[in-house]
């Protein structure tokens, strides 16, 4: 395939996968641009600006910072802020790909840039079939990123590519070093990105919302266990650090934040066997309304296989066995159960 006179866009973070997917794409024979996105106002903004520019500099590159700040705040530090207020536990990477880096930045690159292609430094593989484009498991199971990408539609997996997805990470690491990249000693960014150190989750939303008294109660007898300082500190399925001294361990099996009201019971309680999926997108045109798939209701957890029923404004899902921590505001996605393609997913309500 001659891609000399094809133009490839690159999202990059001054990390090592975005920087060896500009490189792939370069030995590819592509013309490649860079593309930094401005999240925030911050030295830790500056910094990764900066390190993008390094990596650009080190391949020959132009590289174009791209301030999204605004748009950032607006649907992703927004959106994250309000969830943990309505007692649910968000997924700003899932909102940030789509109307951050397959959104704003995205359209950069295709339309103003006139990209023939869009890349980044994801875990994933498209495959175009027949004219339908997929979304594929990556080589590394590890690195996997499918679950992140669910939002996007058949525009944005037209237009893009991601060299990555034939490589372990491993050997992402390796090819860094062989370039001497100044990205190949980059640590795994699994920070919140725009929750600076020595910040956390938990004393950022402290600092926004403070603290408001409520009450631990048990899911199952109704009986006050103790008190917290806002119900916005915990998560469905969280063991560690409720504080409270009870004859056996205790979950958080669901939240009222209307009533700042923590309900807790056993690991038995955690268990659902369905829910259902608001928001729901698919990334190409389904015709099936009922089928059977494999399930993820959190990155890190294993395939579960389960029936869909799909209707208008939602998705049901059944599980053939119980599975725990069914969190409000999660991403609940489903894939093909033979080949574990991607299929679309949406919020668990």
């Amino acid at each position: 395939m001659d891609n000399k006179k094809k133009k490839a866009v690159v999202a990059m973070s001054g990390g090592v996968d975005s920087s060896v997917t500009a490189l792939l794409l370069l030995q590819q024979g592509y013309e490649v641009t860079g593309i930094v996105g401005r999240m925030v106002n911050s030295p830790k903004a500056d910094q990764i600006v900066q390190n993008a520019q390094k990596v650009a500099d080190k391949l020959d590159i132009k590289l174009i910072p791209l301030d999204v700040c605004g748009k950032f705040q607006d649907k992703v530090i927004n959106y994250f802020e309000d969830s943990y207020a309505k007692g649910k536990t968000p997924n700003p990477c899932v909102v940030c790909n789509k109307f951050i880096k397959w959104g704003a930045i995205f359209d950069y690159a295709i339309d103003v840039l006139e990209a023939d292609v869009f890349a980044t430094g994801h875990y994933a593989n498209v495959i175009n079939n027949n004219g339908v484009y997929k979304l594929y498991p990556a080589k590394d199971s590890f690195k996997d990123q499918l679950y992140f990408l669910y939002k996007l539609g058949q525009r944005q997996l037209s237009k893009t590519i991601f060299p990555l997805y034939e490589y372990e990470k491993s050997q992402v690491r390796q090819i860094a070093m062989d370039y001497d990249l100044p990205s190949k000693s980059s640590k795994e960014s699994q920070d919140i990105c725009f929750i600076n150190k020595p910040d956390t989750t938990k004393k950022y939303l402290q600092d926004k919302f403070g603290n408001i008294k409520g009450d631990f109660i048990d899911i199952l007898t109704g009986k006050k266990w103790g008190e917290h300082s806002g119900s916005y500190q915990y998560t469905i399925g969280q063991r560690k650090g409720i504080g409270i001294a009870a004859p056996y361990p205790l979950y958080v099996i669901d939240i009222d934040s209307s009533k700042n009201t923590v309900y807790v019971g056993r690991e038995e309680d955690n268990y659902k066997k369905s829910l259902r999926i608001k928001d729901v997108n698919f990334t190409y045109p389904i015709n099936e309304t009922e089928f059977d798939a494999w399930v993820k209701i959190r990155y890190n957890m294993d395939y579960k296989k389960a029936h869909i029923i799909v209707n208008d404004e939602f998705v049901d899902i059944e599980f053939e066995e119980p599975v725990n921590s069914v969190t409000k505001g999660q991403a609940g996605v489903i894939y093909d159960l033979n080949n574990r393609h991607l299929i679309g997913g949406g919020w668990v309500s």
